[in-house]
């Protein structure tokens, strides 16, 4: 049985949140740097993303496919920004076996550049548009910052769409679209509430003309980027000659769009549920969502174990674990699964087998309830949605109390280092670089959709506001 977790939430976030994701078994950590294992349960609970997730990629017509990992440098180059966006993080590929490669080959950073080279191939008109494609799969950065597990590694997972159309119209809607698909992702599945808004231009995508966010807050105070979706314009589709010729038989450049989702999701989950008992799951995404624990005596023991086997049965659907184990003290057991963020954990023991009931106990809030074993499976059935609500109504209430509108930096100084503060902007990239370069960490997060009618001045150079904007500081 692990120990439990030293460090305190409230206290050190960083040591508490690393504690959990080894005691709770969520990672190991692998023999190069800043890449990591993902055990069965967090592997389970990227499953539980990619099939909530892939659902809704598809209902919108995309279709699935997939590209090699390995790049050549000339289709990397061909789009000037987007190169030198990713070109630090860039690992290459020079040699094989005993020979030198006569053109390196960067390890997939992302893959507009070797997709885009194909698309030009797949397009000959508008009867080819739009096209809708996404793949699940891995990319490497090799970022020089601090790792933190899910949050930032080397490698990680995701799903990366792409979809090319005829016009700019069609292909910013179909990005906002994906954004909403993010944002119900986070929100119906992970029980985590997100800030919808579009970024600013020098926080957007390499190489894109319009980057649009989804954004949150963690219980430290930091903001992080939860997911995005780019309008790319034209601008890669004349890097790499993508036409098509259309209706009115003019030959065009096509609208693209690249969508990205990320297991660093898992990350912001354990942040913003786990308490310092360990991991919190939102059910839907549980691998085991109940724990049935038999309270066991010698002389009843065959009856109470025969009774939670049946009782395991029973909940199938839940896949539940059975812990009949008698050389394990039940309170340990307890630990255990609270640690692994187990949604229900049910007690058997002699008397309360005699009373036909069971003891339910749920992991967000503790609070514990004998129930009529006749009526088990609808009381677990209900009880795990009014979890997955809790989880998301706490959630939504700790974001609402911490973003903060103010109207001028005496006011953004004093909330920046713990809230998302809100403020008019004039739109001049001075002000948010001159705010970047004073407060260090600190970032615009982006401009959210839903919009204050009163605008003012900008609260860095009084001129006329154009948008309230989102800063904080930021992972």
């Amino acid at each position: 049985m692990p120990e439990g977790i030293r460090a305190k939430k409230e206290e050190n976030f960083s040591e508490w949140y690393i504690q959990l994701i080894e005691k709770a078994e969520l990672i190991e950590y692998s023999p190069v740097s800043g890449c990591i294992i993902l055990r069965p349960t967090s592997y389970a609970i990227w499953e539980s993303i990619t099939q909530f997730l892939d659902k809704k990629i598809k209902e919108k017509g995309v279709q699935n496919v997939y590209f090699p990992l390995l790049i050549p440098e000339n289709l990397l180059k061909k789009e000037s920004k987007h190169v030198e966006g990713f070109s630090p993080e860039v690992a290459w590929v020079t040699e094989a076996g005993d020979s030198k490669l006569n053109e390196r080959l960067a390890i997939r950073p992302t893959s507009e550049t070797i997709m885009y080279d194909t698309f030009k191939k797949w397009i000959r008109s508008y009867r080819d548009l739009p096209l809708l494609t996404n793949q699940w799969a891995n990319v490497v950065r090799w970022e020089f910052k601090h790792s933190i597990p899910f949050l930032r590694t080397r490698e990680f997972l995701w799903q990366e769409g792409h979809t090319v159309f005829a016009t700019q119209k069609e292909s910013e809607e179909h990005a906002l679209e994906m954004l909403e698909d993010y944002a119900k992702t986070y929100e119906e599945l992970l029980a985590v509430p997100v800030i919808k808004g579009t970024k600013t231009d020098s926080e957007k995508f390499a190489g894109a003309d319009i980057t649009y966010s989804i954004e949150t807050l963690l219980p430290n105070g930091k903001a992080i980027q939860a997911a995005t979706s780019h309008c790319l314009g034209q601008n890669f589709s004349k890097a790499f000659d993508i036409k098509f010729i259309d209706k009115d038989e003019k030959t065009k450049y096509v609208y693209q769009n690249s969508w990205g989702f990320t297991t660093r999701s898992i990350g912001i989950m354990i942040m913003i549920h786990s308490d310092n008992k360990g991991l919190v799951l939102p059910p839907k995404v549980a691998m085991n969502k109940v724990v049935i624990i038999p309270i066991l005596m010698e002389k009843d023991k065959e009856r109470v174990i025969g009774r939670t086997k049946i009782l395991k049965k029973q909940l199938e659907k839940y896949n539940p674990i059975l812990d009949d184990r008698d050389d394990i003290k039940p309170g340990n057991k307890f630990n255990n699964y609270e640690m692994k963020g187990l949604p229900i954990r049910i007690e058997l023991g002699p008397r309360d087998l005699e009373k036909n009931q069971a003891v339910i106990v749920r992991r967000d809030t503790g609070e514990k309830r004998s129930v009529n074993l006749d009526d088990i499976d609808r009381i677990v059935e209900k009880t795990l949605d009014e979890i997955q609500k809790n989880l998301y109504i706490k959630a939504k209430e700790f974001l609402d109390n911490n973003v903060i509108i103010v109207d001028n930096e005496k006011e953004f100084e004093k909330n920046i280092n713990k809230k998302i503060v809100q403020v008019q902007w004039c739109g001049n990239p001075e002000c948010e670089e001159s705010i970047k370069k004073k407060y260090a960490g600190v970032k615009a997060l982006n401009i959210p959709f839903e919009q204050k009618k009163e605008l003012k001045n900008c609260f860095k150079c009084s001129k006329k506001a154009i948008y309230y904007v989102n800063f904080a500081k930021s992972y």
